[in-house]
C-alpha cells in the first residue's frame, strides 16, 4: 500500500516534506498519550509482581518488531505496518482481557465494550492535540487498520470502512504479528513465574521442536538460557512459516494489487496447514495452564471487583471524576456512560488502583 494512494485524512493536512503520511501516523502514534499509558497496564501479569514481566507497551513493541519483520519480508509498507501494530492496544482496559470483559459486561445496556473500537476511538476523539481538530487525524488505512487488523464483520465501528472490504495486507498481518508475540513472551513470563512447567509446555509439538534446537546450542545445560533460546526459535518458526504461506497463497491466488487483497473474500494473512494446528495447540496449553492459574484468576477477580466498583460510583456520581472528562458529557453530549467507560478504560493498573483507594479508603487523602 502506497502511502501516496492513501485515502486520506477526515480533515486534510499538507503533505510533510521529510515523512510519508504512513510515518506521520506512526509518529504521532508513539508520542500520544495513549501510548504512554501502555506501560502500566496488565498484559498477564500486574505490573507491580515484577519489573521482567512484560507490559501492555512491551507487548506492542514485541508485536511491532515481528509485523516489521514480516511486512519486509513480502515487500510491503513497513510504516503503515508499524503504525497500525503500534495503535492496535491503544484502547485497552487496565487488568488486561480481564479487565476488557468486566467492562463490557457493565457497559452492555450501553452497547458494550470492545477494546479495537476503543482504539479507533482513542485516535479519533479521545486524545486531543491539534487545535483545528480532535483525534490524531490518521489516515483511513491506519484507521481501518486498527479496527479491522481481525475478526471486524460483526463490529459496528468497522462499516464505516466498507464491511465487505478486508483491510489490506499491511493490516492483516499485525493479528498474527500479535499472536506470535503473545505466545511467545507468555511463554517466557510463565515459566520465569513459575506458573508454567517444562511438562506441561511439552505437550506442544511447536514449543517441543523449538527447545530441541536450543538444546543443540546451549551446551552447558544452563536453563535460563535454554528459555530464552526456544522463544527465540519459536517466534523464528511462526515468522518464517506466515511469510513463506502468505507468498504462496498471494501467488495462488494470483493478487497482484491493494485492491485484489481488499476484494478477496477472506483474510490472506494465516499460518500454514501444518503450523496452525500448533499455533492453536499451544494456544489451548496456555489458555488451561497459564490464563487460568489460580494467580491469573485470583488478579481477575480483582480487577472485576475494582471496575465494577469505579464504573458504578462513576455512574451515580459523575462530578467524582475530573472536570476535563466532564465537559465531553456536557459540552460534547456524550452519553455519561460512554464519558465513564472511556476515562476507566484510559486508566493504567496503577492508577485504577489508586482511584479506587482514595474513592473507598477514608483513610487515604483525595
Amino acid at each position: 500500500m502506497l502511502s501516496s494512494q492513501s485515502r486520506g485524512r477526515r480533515f486534510p493536512e499538507p503533505e510533510h516534506p521529510m515523512r510519508t503520511a504512513f510515518q506521520r501516523d506512526r509518529d504521532r502514534i508513539i508520542h500520544s498519550a495513549a501510548f504512554r499509558r501502555l506501560e502500566y497496564k496488565t498484559q498477564v501479569f500486574v505490573n507491580h509482581e515484577g519489573d521482567y514481566y512484560r507490559t501492555r507497551l512491551t507487548h506492542t513493541l514485541e508485536a511491532a518488531q515481528v509485523t516489521r519483520t514480516v511486512a519486509r519480508n513480502l515487500g510491503l509498507n513497513t510504516e503503515l505496518a508499524e503504525a497500525v501494530a503500534l495503535a492496535h492496544d491503544l484502547g485497552h482496559t487496565p487488568f488486561g482481557h480481564a479487565g476488557e470483559r468486566f467492562l463490557n459486561e457493565l457497559m452492555q445496556p450501553y452497547g458494550g465494550f470492545d477494546h479495537n473500537a476503543q482504539s479507533l476511538r482513542t485516535v479519533d476523539w479521545i486524545e486531543v492535540r491539534y487545535p483545528g481538530f480532535r483525534g490524531l487525524n490518521l489516515t483511513f488505512e491506519v484507521r481501518e487498520g486498527i479496527i479491522k487488523h481481525s475478526h471486524f464483520q460483526d463490529r459496528p465501528a468497522a462499516r464505516e470502512f466498507g464491511p465487505d472490504e478486508f483491510p489490506c495486507l499491511e493490516a492483516q498481518i499485525v493479528d498474527l504479528a500479535d499472536e506470535i508475540a503473545y505466545l511467545a513472551h507468555d511463554v517466557d513470563d510463565g515459566l520465569k513465574a513459575q506458573m508454567l512447567t517444562i511438562d506441561d509446555l511439552n505437550r506442544s509439538e511447536l514449543y517441543r521442536k523449538s527447545a530441541e534446537q536450543a538444546r543443540e546450542s546451549v551446551s552447558n545445560g544452563d536453563e535460563r538460557l535454554m528459555r530464552y533460546q526456544t522463544v527465540i526459535r519459536m517466534i523464528d518458526a511462526m515468522s518464517t512459516d506466515l511469510v513463506t504461506n502468505i507468498a504462496a497463497r498471494l501467488d495462488s491466488a494470483q493478487i497482484r494489487s491493494v485492491d485484489d487483497i481488499r476484494k478477496a473474500g477472506t483474510a490472506l494473512a494465516s499460518f500454514s496447514p501444518r503450523m496452525a494446528p500448533m499455533v492453536n495447540e499451544l494456544k489451548e496449553i496456555m489458555r488451561r495452564r497459564l490464563y487460568r492459574h489460580y494467580r491469573v484468576s485470583r488478579m481477575t477477580e480483582k480487577a472485576g471487583r475494582v471496575l465494577a466498583r469505579l464504573f458504578e460510583t462513576y455512574m451515580a456520581e459523575p462530578r467524582q471524576m475530573p472536570e476535563h472528562i466532564l465537559r465531553r458529557a456536557e459540552h460534547d453530549n456524550e452519553p455519561i456512560a460512554r464519558v465513564v467507560a472511556d476515562y476507566v478504560a484510559g486508566m493504567t493498573d496503577r492508577f485504577a488502583l489508586d482511584e479506587y483507594r482514595k474513592l473507598f479508603d477514608p483513610d487515604e487523602r483525595v
